[in-house]
């Protein structure tokens, strides 16, 4: 059975590349939500005045693996303490944030949250996808500066920490 998560913890690029190594996964969308501006780019993102994030929608089969254990993955592979940023990647649009798709999300990510998280809980938003250059961009932007800086050493710590959960 296929349910959604969206979540957002800084760059889409780092949460595309974390979410799509895991089994149960189908499906990883980069895009934007949680802000008023109708159709943003990622130019207009970038500006940190959309009031969007950018997030990933990601499609599971709760069969495989549950939302816990998604959240459990999401909580680890970000700093949800700080506020507006992750690591060098600062500006609204890089805040934790989860949007939930049922009373039943809300519930366990309020229950999950930790000490001291800024991370925001809201319904789901309306989502628009990211430009297709943004899907997989870590898969084929391997040795691009961001990808070999920041992403690759959030993979490393990642696949040690959850290879149980590895595709």
């Amino acid at each position: 059975m296929v349910e959604k998560a969206t979540f957002g913890g800084g760059c889409f690029w780092c949460l595309d590349a974390i979410f799509s190594r895991i089994i149960g996964v189908d499906n990883v969308t980069p895009g934007y939500g949680g802000g008023v501006f109708l159709n943003p780019t990622y130019e207009d993102i970038c500006l940190g005045e959309t009031g969007h994030a950018e997030i990933v929608l990601i499609s599971f089969d709760k069969r495989v693996i549950s939302y816990t254990e998604l959240l459990e993955i999401f909580w680890q592979t970000h700093d949800p303490t700080t506020l507006n940023r992750q690591g060098a990647d600062i500006g609204t649009q890089y805040r934790s944030v989860i949007f939930t798709h049922s009373d039943f999300q809300r519930k366990i990510a309020l229950k999950t949250l930790p000490k001291n998280a800024v991370t925001e809980i809201a319904d789901s938003t309306i989502f628009y996808p990211a430009e297709v250059s943004h899907k997989d961009y870590y898969k084929y932007n391997f040795n691009q500066g961001y990808c070999q800086m920041v992403i690759s050493p959030k993979l490393k710590k990642f696949t040690a920490t959850f290879h149980d959960k590895l595709k």
